[in-house]
């Protein structure tokens, strides 16, 4: 028991020196190691990508790291140690890069019994990781229901249409690979066919076309994307594209 007493007596008085030393010695100030810095994106237009950064940057700096994305400002604001902060620095030097810019040419070639009577080129301008789109061609009407503003039909009907796209329909997203660009494509063919009458009115038959896929493509060489019979004809047409680098 003498023993025991002993022993409980030194530790109490060993822990109680210690917490005396601690009380005593000089705590350090962590909140002066903390700074925050706002760091400006330059070259990313998306929020998408813009959070693909933010994203990078929380599964590499500290965990206590503080990462804040501003959109409206196209800006980072962090807070962290001044090395975190350089770290932070670098990481956005190396990920807020510019997107390239390509140029695509779609060509149409309208073919007879192999015989070539037409061709059509369209281009557009594109941005990697961005989707563009091209139209060309006309609105169409299309009565879609009539009513009468007045309890008595003798004094005529109102009709309230739509309106349809007719024409050539492109939409593009480019992604860039290792040796070339992925392209996500989209080439709509639409055109007006002999109308039908359905309960009394005349209502046109719009008569489509849809070649999407993924292609896979090389700087300045052309690509077939497909060929395409055309109904009520021995006509068929070839869709190619080929990607120019712009920037």
């Amino acid at each position: 028991m003498k023993l025991a007493n002993i022993l409980l007596a030194t530790t109490l008085a060993l822990a109680s020196t210690a917490s005396a030393m601690s009380a005593q010695s000089p705590q350090p100030d962590t909140s002066a190691a903390v700074q925050t810095q706002t760091f400006y994106l330059t070259n990313q237009s998306q929020i998408s990508d813009a959070n693909e950064i933010v994203t990078a940057m929380r599964n590499i700096l500290d965990p206590h790291v503080k990462i804040f994305l501003v959109s409206g400002q196209n800006a980072l604001a962090v807070q962290a140690s001044p090395d975190q902060l350089k770290l932070a620095e670098r990481l956005i030097t190396d990920l807020d890069r510019p997107h390239k810019t390509y140029r695509l040419t779609y060509t149409l070639t309208d073919l007879d019994g192999g015989k070539r009577i037409g061709t059509e080129h369209f281009s557009m301008i594109v941005v990697t990781g961005q989707q563009t789109t091209l139209k060309q061609g006309s609105k169409v009407p299309v009565a879609t229901g009539s009513y009468s503003p007045t309890a008595s039909a003798s004094e005529g009907t109102q009709t309230q249409f739509t309106y349809l796209d007719v024409g050539m329909n492109f939409s593009a997203t480019l992604d860039e690979t290792e040796h070339g660009a992925r392209l996500n494509s989209k080439v709509e063919e639409s055109s007006i066919g002999e109308d039908k009458t359905i309960s009394g009115v005349n209502e046109p038959v719009i008569r489509q076309t849809v070649l999407q896929g993924t292609s896979f493509l090389t700087l300045n060489k052309p690509l077939m994307l497909g060929s395409v019979d055309i109904l009520g004809s021995t006509r068929h047409m070839d869709i190619e594209v080929v990607m120019e680098q712009v920037q």
